[in-house]
């Protein structure tokens, strides 16, 4: 099993960057996922909390050895559920690929919380295990790439979001301006 985690700050309130989730895809630096679908979304009336289900497509190129050996294709989808707690100031992302989930399994975790500097605290892990003890050779080649796909995807990831909350909130910024 391999491990992954990474902190970093968004220089935005938390307020700012629970609305930016919901804009996150598509961006041009994760050009990978290709589609998002609701399965469920729900309000919990006692605490407010909004859960929401979701299925993301995304398109992985694989190295020619994975498909060989592992079959499938480069299509992959991706199970991520999300609960929002806007009076806590608490937002949790889980997210387990639903491909190929019989040789390898990829579980993600993401929290977001507010800093007391005012920007937004971006806690994020990840364990990675491939599921083949009878071929620990190849089980770990498939973790090393499954663990360098994820980081670089990890870091796109959070320069597109990076992107997306500043287009996000400039815009919103020159509204006014404009409006005068």
């Amino acid at each position: 099993m391999h491990y992954f985690s990474q902190l970093f700050h968004y220089d935005h309130p938390w307020s700012h960057v629970v609305i930016g989730l919901w804009h996150k895809y598509p961006n041009p630096h994760c050009s990978h996922v290709l589609s998002i679908d609701v399965v469920d979304r729900s309000v919990d009336p006692n605490t407010g909390v909004i859960r929401t289900e979701r299925i993301l497509g995304c398109k992985q190129k694989a190295p020619g050895w994975i498909v060989r050996f592992f079959g499938g294709s480069e299509d992959a989808f991706v199970r991520e559920v999300s609960f929002i707690d806007p009076a806590n100031q608490t937002a949790t992302i889980t997210s387990v690929n639903l491909s190929l989930s019989q040789f390898a399994t990829c579980y993600e975790s993401i929290r977001y919380t507010p800093s007391p500097d005012g920007r937004t605290t971006f806690a994020q892990t990840a364990e990675i295990q491939a599921r083949m003890a009878l071929w620990r050779s190849a089980a770990d080649k498939l973790e090393n790439w499954l663990v360098q796909r994820f980081e670089q995807n990890a870091h796109l990831g959070k320069i597109g979001f990076t992107d997306v909350l500043r287009q996000l909130w400039e815009a919103r910024q020159q509204q006014p301006a404009e409006q005068s």
